[in-house]
């Protein structure tokens, strides 16, 4: 049987939308620590907000096994909490009058540099040392890179979907490869029994009927009958 019910799935570690959302989260607890007041409720959504990009990753690839529309939903939301988050530090560079880097000005390119290249252990120093302008716009560009990431990621999911389809499809598909295998065995078998060229051509058209019947049977079950049983000779006017 060909069909495969659980495809791969988890290994989340090794996305490159995980890894950067891991950055994404451990580098907004810092920023927050240090550049927010405390009691300031942006706080609590900033963090909640990189957490649940994070989170969603991982739900999303564990979810794949079983149910690719919600490991689709799951990285859609994850996408959609970094959009958000990406929102507060663009606030934040507002309110505290900073600038924003152009995405082609010296500054810009360099952050982007960092966000492709960089791991966490590179990029702490600059979430706990360097100037909140800074810091906020390494976030901007890693938070830019993500979704953009997470939006190839969903459209790569989707197409899966489309060729391999649910769990549902995929059941039904190794049930029906299973019967086949078995009716294979079956006809295998009855025609092994016969005795003489023959017997297997009378079976061979015994088989052949049923089939038919099984056939007309599932065109029935399915809507797809336009004109009556081609195996039923209709009544002529002088039968009784």
């Amino acid at each position: 049987m060909s069909t495969q019910i659980i495809l791969p799935h988890g290994g989340y570690r090794g996305l490159l939308t995980y890894q950067k959302s891991d950055i994404i989260f451990q580098g907004t607890v810092v920023f927050t620590r240090r550049f927010l007041h405390h009691g300031d409720r942006t706080i609590d959504q900033m963090v909640q907000a990189a957490r649940s990009g994070k989170q969603n990753i991982i739900e999303g690839s564990e979810a794949s096994a079983t149910s690719k529309e919600t490991e689709i939903k799951l990285t859609n939301v994850a996408k959609a909490s970094f959009e958000e988050l990406l929102e507060d530090y663009l606030d934040y560079l507002k309110t505290h009058q900073l600038a924003e880097w152009a995405k082609n000005s010296e500054k810009g390119l360099a952050a982007r540099r960092l966000g492709r290249e960089g791991t966490w252990e590179t990029l702490q120093s600059h979430f706990e040392k360097k100037s909140g302008e800074v810091a906020a716009n390494l976030m901007v560009s890693l938070i830019r890179q993500c979704t953009y990431l997470l939006a190839r990621q969903i459209s790569r999911l989707e197409e899966d979907f489309k060729r391999h389809g649910g769990i549902r499809e995929r059941m039904y598909a190794a049930r029906i490869e299973s019967r086949a295998e078995e009716w294979g065995k079956v006809a295998y078998s009855r025609l092994a029994g016969a005795n003489s060229i023959v017997e297997l051509d009378e079976k061979l058209v015994a088989m052949t009927a049923e089939l038919r019947r099984i056939a007309f049977s599932i065109k029935k079950r399915k809507g797809w009958l336009s004109s009556p049983n081609p195996l039923v000779r209709p009544l002529s006017p002088s039968s009784p």
